[in-house]
């Protein structure tokens, strides 16, 4: 029985070898005992128990959700035997992180390493990268200063996956998390690519195709030392893409094509931005824009974006809320392109601690925080894992497993504990593809898309369960490479099938019938509370009930919740 499982339109499988490295670089790592079945409940310590509880409730203990029984019949997957690599994977641990994270080392942080580490845990991340901001200062000390203090957080924390990264100035751009696995050359590398490539130190960030050329140079740099093997992965994700309007549709697509189909480099952007907390209303909250969407266009912005693009939708960026958008002419020319929704955390909000005493220009940090003796109302952040988690299917708890599985795009993200776990798959002629993956199929066979859902399992951290009300099926045609790489709309991407769920607790089981395909397509989902619904940028018939444009000054990130996930191709031949 063959299965049919690739990392998207163009990917070659990459997961199908062993990785010796984790939390010791180069180390093997076990698994956390909160996932490991054979370590019994009573040998847990408090967290350990309360995640493993979680797990319990989303389904996520063991196997994975639903493995092996989302499929019927004759194309059902069967797990593969305990160390059997060879076949296709259906027991992802879905592992759930945070890439856009700063601390003390960035001029404008205030935590320290551990203190966003052990925040990230508690909420229920497995794995986090330290995104300090790139500037003179960072390049010149910050990244041997900051390694350290991630190394004892590496071994305070086992459970927890700490990358170390840098918030890149991309050339000609905006912002974008550029990090690589841990290793003897992690320091190095991220020092040579922040002096060399980053907009700020080098005073390239003007729009230009000088400095649009030293951002691709920059990611072939990273490309060539994962082939030298000086690390062993490196990957960059973009930053609030919608933000400032300087990140160009074809800056996007260069990024992506910089370094070839096999191995990117650039893979995805935000989805959602992180300082979701800005738009909590005055005189609670600090009154602003969710995400800090509250500009327009500057010299540098491109030209075609309109101004609704400024604004978050749902809390979302525009490239991705917008159902035959950015996102979508992406995914029409079956152009892998992952979206993540981050924290983005400097300052998290009610927190009680104020900026410690020192001199960062000289130090390269600022000094440990210190209690404030007040409550911060005006703090525009919410700490790692609290509302936005990006869930990535990994074939192993690792470093590794962690960046193949954002690479092979199997990837769902939520805000607010929307949901507790997501499986999706797309079935036919025998073959199964997941989240990231193509199926290739004989032209005429009939596709299934089935999603397993996993309702919330409890209370959120702002106290309530969320109650998931719809889920919309988002389906578009795959139309081959744009002639004008400036392009960012998809015509034929439109919400095919909605669902209105009416349970609360548990799990639902959704299933949408593509009938018989005889062209290339692509699939992806949303869910949302019910809470604010537009209709969509592109009309009605494109999306009648999407998202809603955020208000500024008056947008409780709390009661308007969505998930979304990452699409499967269906390609027939």
């Amino acid at each position: 029985m063959g299965h049919g499982h690739a990392h998207g339109p163009h990917h070659r499988h990459h997961h199908d070898h062993d990785h010796d490295h984790d939390h010791g670089p180069g180390a093997s790592a076990p698994l956390p005992a909160a996932f490991d079945t054979s370590v019994p409940d009573e040998a847990l310590d408090p967290g350990q128990a309360s995640r493993r509880a979680l797990l319990r409730r989303a389904g996520l203990l063991g196997a994975g959700l639903a493995a092996g029984t989302v499929l019927s019949g004759s194309a059902a997957a069967v797990p593969p035997a305990a160390g059997d690599r060879r076949g296709p994977r259906t027991d992802f641990l879905w592992l759930a992180g945070d890439h856009h994270i700063h601390t003390q080392y960035s001029s404008d942080g205030k935590y320290r390493v551990v203190d966003q580490v052990r925040q990230g845990a508690r909420h229920g991340l497995d794995w986090l990268v330290i995104t300090d901001h790139g500037s003179a200062t960072h390049a010149r000390i910050g990244v041997e200063k900051v390694n350290p203090d991630i190394r004892q957080a590496r071994a305070a924390h086992r459970d927890t996956l700490v990358f170390q990264g840098l918030e890149w100035n991309v050339p000609a751009a905006d912002h974008g998390t550029v990090f690589v696995h841990p290793g003897r050359n992690e320091v190095a590398v991220l020092k040579q690519f922040e002096a060399d490539y980053d907009g700020i130190v080098n005073g390239t960030g003007d729009s230009g195709p000088a400095n649009e050329a030293l951002a691709v140079a920059g990611l072939r740099f990273l490309a060539e030392q994962v082939r030298r093997r000086t690390v062993d992965d490196a990957l960059m994700l973009a930053h609030h893409p919608s933000r400032k309007g300087v990140d160009s549709p074809h800056e996007i697509r260069a990024w992506r094509d910089a370094t070839g189909p096999d191995r990117p480099i650039a893979v995805g952007f935000e989805g959602a931005p992180g300082h979701q907390a800005a738009g909590l209303p005055a005189p609670l909250g600090p009154g602003r824009a969710r995400g800090y969407y509250d500009g327009g266009p500057g010299p540098h912005s491109f030209p075609g974006y309109p101004l609704e693009s400024y604004r978050t939708w749902g809390g979302f960026d525009w490239m991705t809320a917008t159902v035959g958008g950015l996102w979508d002419s992406l995914l029409a020319e079956g152009r892998p392109w992952w979206i993540t929704a981050n924290s983005d955390s400097h300052h998290v909000y009610a927190d009680t601690t104020a900026r410690g005493p020192g001199d960062f220009a000289t130090d390269g940090r600022h000094g440990d925080p210190v209690y404030a003796g007040k409550i911060d109302t005006k703090a525009v952040d919410y700490w790692p894992g609290q509302y936005s988690r990006t869930h990535v299917g990994a074939d192993g708890f690792s470093y590794a497993a962690v960046m193949d599985g954002i690479r092979a795009g199997r990837i769902w993200v939520d805000h607010g504990q929307l949901i507790s776990g997501l499986d999706v798959r797309v079935t036919g002629g025998g073959r199964w593809a997941t989240l990231g993956g193509a199926l290739h199929v004989r032209k005429g066979t009939k596709v299934t898309l089935t999603a397993d859902v996993a309702l919330a399992g409890g209370a959120n951290w702002a106290g309530f369960t969320p109650r998931l009300a719809r889920v919309d099926v988002i389906q578009g045609d795959v139309t081959g490479p744009v002639s004008d790489r400036d392009a960012f709309t998809a015509p034929t991407a439109a919400v095919v099938r909605s669902y209105d769920i009416g349970k609360s607790t548990g799990g639902v089981r959704l299933t949408h019938d593509l009938g018989p395909v005889d062209r290339p397509l692509y699939v992806r989902l949303r869910g949302t509370d019910g809470n604010r619904s537009a209709v969509g940028v592109m009309g009605a018939e494109a999306d009648p009930a999407g998202p809603a444009q955020d208000v500024m000054g008056d947008a409780d990130p709390w009661l308007d919740l969505w998930f979304y996930a990452n699409p499967v191709w269906v390609l027939p031949s």
